[in-house]
This record gives C-alpha cells, sequence and structure tokens, in this order.
C-alpha cells in the first residue's frame, strides 16, 4: 500500500499538533512539526544573541544548525528545547523568525527530505501550498479566535503563565496576521484542501474526519 504524504495546515490553536500525532500515531507514519523547527531556530538564536530581524544571521544559523524533530522531541545542537520553545516568548521569536525568507528557504529544504518517500504526516502552515504542494492528502484546520484562546490557555504543551485568555486571544491574532501577510509562504488555504472547522468538535471527531479523507485516498489515489 502507497506510503500518503499527509498536509496539515491552518493557524495556531486550530489542532494541528493533536490532530497529527493522533494520526501517525494511527496510521504508524512519521509526525513531523515544522513549527517546531521554527521556533528552535528561534531560540537558538535568542540564546546566541542575534536580532530576530538580521535575516543573514539567523539564516546562517539555520543552515548550520543541527535541528531533529522526532517522536516528540525537539532539539537543536544537542539541546533539548521540547518545552522551552513552547513559551508566549517563543511564540513571538518564531513568528519573527518564520518571516525571513532565507530561513524559509533553507526550513523547507530540510522539511521536503524529511518527507520524501511518504509515510508522514507533517504539519505547519505552508506545507499543502509550499512544501508538499503535492501532498497526497491535506487539510487545512480552522477554528474561531475565541476557541483557539481557550484551547491554548489550557494546553499543557504551552507554558504560558497567568495570561487571561483575552491576552491569549490577542497572541493569537497577532500571530495569525503575521503568518497570513508575510511575503514568503504566507498562511493561506489551498485549492485542493479540505477544509474543517473545529470549533466546537471534540477531537475525536476531528481525528476521525481526517481519517475518513486518507481512507478515501487509500481507496481511490
Amino acid at each position: 500500500m502507497k506510503k500518503l504524504i499527509i498536509a496539515i495546515d491552518g493557524p495556531s490553536g486550530a489542532g494541528k499538533g493533536t490532530v497529527a500525532r493522533t494520526l501517525s500515531e494511527h496510521l504508524g507514519y512519521r509526525h513531523v512539526d515544522t513549527g517546531a523547527m521554527y521556533r528552535a531556530v528561534a531560540w537558538k538564536a535568542t540564546q546566541e544573541g542575534l536580532p530576530l530581524d538580521n535575516e543573514d544571521a539567523v539564516a546562517a544559523l539555520s543552515r548550520r544548525a543541527d535541528i531533529v524533530v522526532e517522536g516528540g522531541i525537539v532539539s537543536i545542537d544537542g539541546h533539548d528545547v521540547s518545552r522551552t520553545i513552547r513559551t508566549p516568548e517563543m511564540d513571538k521569536a518564531a513568528a519573527a523568525v518564520a518571516r525571513l525568507p532565507r530561513v524559509r528557504e533553507t526550513l523547507v529544504a530540510r522539511q521536503r527530505t524529511l518527507g520524501e518517500g511518504g509515510g508522514v504526516v507533517m504539519e505547519g502552515r505552508d506545507i499543502g501550498t509550499v512544501v508538499f504542494p503535492q501532498a497526497d492528502v491535506k487539510i487545512y484546520l480552522d477554528a474561531s479566535e475565541e476557541e483557539r484562546a481557550r484551547r491554548r490557555l489550557n494546553d499543557a504543551a504551552h507554558t504560558g503563565g497567568k495570561a487571561g485568555q483575552a491576552a491569549v486571544a490577542e497572541s493569537i491574532a497577532a500571530r495569525d496576521r503575521s503568518d497570513k501577510t508575510r511575503t514568503a509562504s504566507p498562511l493561506t488555504l489551498a485549492a485542493d484542501a479540505e477544509y474543517i472547522d473545529t470549533t466546537g468538535m471534540p477531537i475525536e471527531q476531528v481525528v476521525q474526519t481526517v481519517l475518513e479523507a486518507v481512507q478515501r485516498k487509500l481507496l481511490h489515489p
């Protein structure tokens, strides 16, 4: 049976991570969180004191860095940053880094290498449009800003401190604006992606909906 490339895109808090992880476990596929790669580069740049708008310096860092995103662990140059990169500060830093065209060029090339051959569930914001426009299955997950803020606030993977839901909602709205207006690979809905509004949907229902799309592709390549 053909091993598929499954692209899951969408904004912050839409459920990409949970759905992608669950789907990969169900199918026995690799799970690649591309957003974690940008976060790792942002963390490393911050550690080295690099201005995040210095494209030359950050792009050079992204080229030389050893980045591993595997099995729920994220590391860069041997440092496990799995939890360190899930903070409001790193949200902002990653958004800044993600706007840099040469950084995106480097990381997209790495992502294509990770996904070639199929058997992968790759999540991000430009997987179905830029990284793998020929992906076998393209899913775009979305939800209302209020719903996404509530999820992010309750997500143990994001150590947000005591920020209220209004503050989290504003942070998410700012990230949306950054992702949708950047010149390099903006967040957008691929013409052939299946759009799923997950507002009010139990995660099990979302996963089942995506699984049905995958099964349709497996039955009718």
